[in-house]
């Protein structure tokens, strides 16, 4: 087994504000050992579809994304987004790549089926391909992957940036020690979602399901809460949820999640 391989997934304000993203960057390249960095930009998306006159539709946190939508996604997230993050890591001298989960083949997904909910072109991963990733990591390069999947023919797919940060962990877990972060505006995972200091240190899944059931923990944290214990599961060594300042302290702050 290699050494630790750190996963970053960085989402919310800290993407769509260019002062915030420039400090993350900094911080995220100021990593010890090999790293990639998973990138959401969800609020992006939403504000060029809205000057496009694209309607946004949103389910417990999960975008419906039907053909313009997925235009959008495409656009903004592989490519706005994403090179702006990987030429910002160029210029502190860190190579990086900018990658999709078609680029490689190194995610698969199958659109999701229809139950419930239709989400349209949503991807529902399949297979993670980590050996040429593997390499590059190996080999000092920072892959900052999209939240972009393919079904092998030929069809984008919009994934869940907390999804794919999970699945990657996963799949490198075999190979690397994984840590995965969740970095996002908060301190935290919020036992008051009013109050920006009721940070939670430690959540096991009792206590998520009860917060869950109350309503305390919602919206968008509940697929970032789900991935993350479903990493844990599946051999990914920590899942910590917080936000920049976390980097600069050796993620000694924030929500630690466990099994129990």
């Amino acid at each position: 087994m290699y050494d630790r391989l750190t996963i970053v997934k960085v989402g919310g304000k800290v993407v769509e504000e260019a002062e915030s993203l420039r400090e993350f960057i900094k911080d995220f390249a100021s990593i010890a050992g090999q790293k990639i960095l998973v990138h959401g930009g969800g609020r992006s998306a939403t504000s060029m579809a809205s000057q496009l006159g694209i309607e946004t539709k949103m389910v417990d946190g999960r975008r419906i994304t039907d053909k313009e939508m997925l235009d959008v996604v495409v656009m903004v997230y592989g490519g706005l987004v994403n090179k702006n993050i990987v030429a910002q890591l160029q210029a502190l001298n860190k190579q990086a790549v900018g990658l999709t989960g078609a680029d490689l083949d190194c995610v698969r997904a199958i659109k999701r089926p229809v139950k419930d909910i239709d989400y349209g072109y949503a991807g529902d991963v399949t297979a993670v391909n980590t050996e040429q990733l593997e390499d590059l990591v190996i080999n000092g390069v920072i892959p900052v992957v999209a939240p972009l999947t393919h079904n092998g023919q030929g069809q984008l797919l919009n994934t869940n940036a907390d999804t794919m940060a999970a699945e990657l962990a996963k799949a490198f877990s075999r190979s690397f020690r994984v840590q995965l972060v969740y970095c996002f505006e908060k301190k935290g995972v919020l036992e008051n979602p009013d109050d920006d200091n009721s940070v939670i240190p430690n959540l096991n899944m009792s206590l998520y399901e009860e917060h869950k059931a109350s309503g305390a923990i919602n919206a968008g944290m509940i697929p970032k809460l789900d991935n993350g214990f479903g990493a844990l599961k599946q051999g990914v060594s920590g899942v910590f949820i917080s936000n920049v300042e976390s980097l600069k302290n050796g993620f000694t702050t924030g929500t630690l999640l466990s099994l129990d």
